[in-house]
């Protein structure tokens, strides 16, 4: 069967790959530029060189055994290496946080820059409209976006799964990214803070495997002080949450090479309130969502649903596990 899936994130290309192996005919389409959604890697032009802040996820962690086995795929691959300033069992990718992401892309059929902004129910399936205006049928629609944005996608749709996806917002976080010319006098790699403060977490973004430049620090704010400053200009964000870090690390920051700030509204997924889902599919309409949001707020989380949802899809009706 053609299968859309609208999102290619780590769920929406776990869901492909699975998908794919039964022989499915899938086509992916996501809003962002390239692979990564919020695995991503920023990389600026500097004096020193371009500089390379992975200002999204900051590294992930390993519980299930069949993750651990996509795990080990990304490790003898070099996609993806141990991180140990981050904790025993941190891993992130390399050369960037979105390694392991570009290599599940490889191969499939994704279009990028390519927003859907509509659902629609179509005699052979599913209709989705994209955003300039073209139209795509297919069999079989897979929603793997963020919460908000699969609750607004399928509210004319499908009421009941966006009651679902309601039931789980995100925390957003504004990050902040800032470069030096010269290596700043702690051996601290990264910090973290509570869910009120206004700094978060900091990190060394050279102290990971395979990073290269000139010193680069990402900063990512606490999801309270995110909420209440939601709105403001990114350049006082950049600015806030570099005094916060210079006061944490009790010492004057030299000046920037490069300074900026970037707003996740939907950064740290919730979880629905139906426990135990992983994922929904509905065999009848021919409608599936998956993602962080329907097991844990982790990237294996997100692999998990993905995976799952490909699992009930080809099941067929007879486990398919409608909710």
């Amino acid at each position: 069967m053609k299968i859309g899936i609208v999102g290619a994130g780590m769920a929406g290309l776990a869901c492909a790959e699975g998908l794919a192996g039964q022989g499915h005919d899938v086509a992916l389409f996501d809003k962002g530029r390239g692979p990564g959604g919020r695995m991503s890697t920023r990389r600026v032009p500097t004096l020193a060189g371009e500089a390379s802040f992975d200002h999204g996820a900051q590294y992930f962690t390993v519980r299930d055994a069949a993750f651990r086995a996509r795990v080990d795929d990304w490790l003898a691959r070099g996609a993806v290496a141990p991180w140990p300033a981050a904790g025993e069992g941190a891993y992130v990718g390399v050369p960037a946080m979105n390694a392991p992401i570009r290599q599940m892309a490889e191969g499939q059929s994704a279009r990028w820059a390519t927003p859907v902004t509509r659902l629609e129910r179509s005699s052979a399936g599913w209709r989705l409209v994209l955003g300039a205006g073209e139209s795509i049928v297919v069999d079989i629609a897979v929603v793997a976006t963020p919460a908000e944005q699969a609750a607004a996608l399928l509210a004319s749709v499908a009421p009941d799964f966006a009651g679902r996806a309601a039931s789980a917002p995100s925390a957003p976080c504004w990050t902040a990214m800032l470069a030096f010319a010269e290596t700043l006098p702690t051996a601290v790699d990264c910090l973290e803070g509570g869910e009120a403060d206004i700094l978060g977490w900091a990190a060394r973004n050279r102290s990971k495997p395979g990073r290269t430049g000139p010193e680069a620090w990402v900063l990512q704010a606490g999801p309270d002080w995110s909420r209440r400053h939601l709105e403001a200009d990114a350049e006082w964000v950049a600015l806030a949450l570099s005094a916060a870090f210079s006061q944490w690390l009790g010492l004057a920051l030299p000046a920037t090479i490069s300074r900026g700030a970037h707003r996740w509204r939907y950064a740290r997924a919730g979880v629905e309130s139906v426990e135990g889902s992983g994922a929904l599919w509905d065999a009848d309409r021919r409608l599936g969502l998956c993602g962080d949001w329907l097991v844990g707020a982790r990237v294996e989380g997100a692999w998990m649903s993905g995976t799952l949802l490909a699992g009930r899809i080809a099941a067929g009706p007879r486990e398919a596990g409608a909710p």
